[in-house]
């Protein structure tokens, strides 16, 4: 075993590729350095762009005649697809902000519901209690007609015994009246 590589087709094929490459590139620098190419090849050059700009607007009339969608009417509705897409999803983003803002004054509707049913039974309690406080009051005012009309008899109790006392009065001193006239009758 001396000291030898082993054959490689690859390294073989590769060098002669590169081989193959410089030549074609000389061989298309020399060519593309004369002027009179050039020239020519501008003019072709000119020349196909007219055709192509003939052809395709031959081709745009007859797809009008014949209903056919073109490669600008193509891209035209690829435009005003990816147009409408973007409006979707402004529309989906918007979509779900409402969603959380719905959700948001669900919760606050829920709020003021439990505050409501709150309010609602303590109206009901201040109702039971107006109720019994008419109730009480009624109450108060028949006491205070009672008392009235006992504080009435009283006044008539306190007038007749005041009447009584002027006449047990007026009848002590016609006692006293008569013990003196009869004292006097019995002295003369």
């Amino acid at each position: 075993m001396s000291g030898k590589k082993p054959y490689d087709p690859f390294e073989s094929i590769h060098k002669l590729s590169l081989l193959w490459e410089k030549q074609i590139n000389d061989f298309i620098y020399h060519w593309t350095d004369n002027k009179d190419f050039i020239k020519m090849s501008n003019t072709g050059t000119e020349i196909n762009s007219r055709y192509l700009e003939k052809f395709k607007k031959n081709q745009e009339a007859l797809a009008g005649v014949l209903n056919l969608p073109t490669k600008n009417d193509i891209a035209n509705v690829a435009t005003l697809t990816v147009q409408a897409e973007e409006k979707i999803e402004a529309l989906e983003e918007q979509i779900w902000d409402l969603q959380d803002t719905m959700k948001s004054q669900n919760k606050e509707i829920e709020s003021v519901v439990e505050i409501s049913k709150e309010i609602i039974k303590l109206t009901k309690q201040l109702k039971t209690e107006l109720v019994k406080t008419k109730k009480e009051q009624i109450e108060t005012k028949e006491l205070k007609a009672e008392l009235q009309e006992m504080k009435f008899e009283l006044m008539k109790l306190t007038n007749f015994k005041e009447e009584f006392e002027s006449i047990k009065g007026l009848l002590e001193k016609n006692k006293e009246v008569d013990r003196e006239l009869a004292g006097s009758g019995t002295a003369k």
